[in-house]
């Protein structure tokens, strides 16, 4: 019976950082993170505050999480990454069952001729190229039809708040509302809203190609998490908190694993979900 694991890239702040410690504390999953830099620190950061009053369930928790380096803007290190994730999580005996793929940066374009070449060109590296690479590494270690997956208890399931993990595997790239080109009522964001365009784009094509590889044991999905406060978002604070719309990582976190948990094989597979769980029609 296939064992299965997580992987959350990148973990160092934001998303990925509340992300991470939220698997910790609902799943008993080994966990496989990643940071740009200073891995043994983001680990330490992660760990921070999850300490049990049991010891042993602490030192648990801790040998569950690994944190490797790795820049999505450089295949070589995703390529790196890969082959240790290989070494912790043999294929012949492990799956990956939730595959995180977040990163993300926003340089605002309300105007073509604030477009300029080089930011553009990093805005599409990161957030496009980026889980682009990490589907190439690491997409390889979602289950394949014939995978004998574990129960959903094995595999770590939890009941807390009605979360929980969704039988088959899921592979989820973080995308945007402002992708949808039938969305875009505004214009603007020239270079992001390009990028997150793709990502949906992707997506649907990883998800046929796991139709044919994975059956019903694996999905492919883009997600939008709605405005969290993070560093990406932070010129918006302001408005969008006015608003009530202005979320923190940690409930962030919790709302995608909701939407992630609750997810239906032919339902969703391909497509592109909100926090909500509603479908963003490309």
């Amino acid at each position: 019976m296939s064992k299965p694991w997580i992987f959350v890239s990148p973990s160092s702040r934001g998303i990925g950082h509340a992300l991470t410690r939220h698997l910790l504390r609902t799943t008993t999953l080994p966990i496989l993170a990643t940071a740009r830099s200073d891995a043994a620190k983001v680990k330490d950061s992660i760990l921070s505050g999850l300490n049990d009053p049991n010891p042993q369930r602490t030192e648990d928790t801790a040998s569950r999480l690994a944190v490797l380096p790795l820049d999505v803007t450089d295949e070589h290190s995703i390529r790196a990454a890969a082959e240790q994730a290989g070494q912790l999580f043999p294929r012949q005996t492990h799956h990956l069952h939730l595959g995180f793929a977040l990163p993300g940066i926003l340089r605002i374009e309300k105007k073509p001729q604030q477009i300029a070449y080089d930011d553009a060109l990093e805005t599409l590296r990161v957030n496009l190229l980026g889980p682009l690479m990490l589907m190439k590494w690491f997409g390889d270690f979602l289950p394949r039809k014939a995978a004998d997956l574990a129960s959903s208890d094995a595999q770590g399931r939890t009941s807390q708040a009605g979360q929980g993990i969704p039988r088959h595997a899921v592979w989820l790239s973080v995308a945007a509302r402002v992708g949808s080109t039938s969305d875009n009522r505004l214009g603007g964001w020239y270079s992001y809203r390009a990028s997150k365009a793709g990502v949906i784009s992707a997506m649907r094509s990883f998800d046929l190609h796991l139709k044919v590889a994975s059956a019903e044991k694996a999905i492919g999905i883009a997600y939008h998490p709605g405005t969290v406060k993070t560093g990406l978002s932070q010129p918006f604070w302001d408005k969008v908190e006015q608003e009530g719309k202005l979320f923190s990582p940690e409930y962030a976190a919790e709302r995608l694993m909701e939407v992630v948990a609750r997810t239906e094989v032919e339902r969703d597979r391909g497509g592109c979900l909100d926090w909500k769980g509603e479908v963003i029609v490309p």
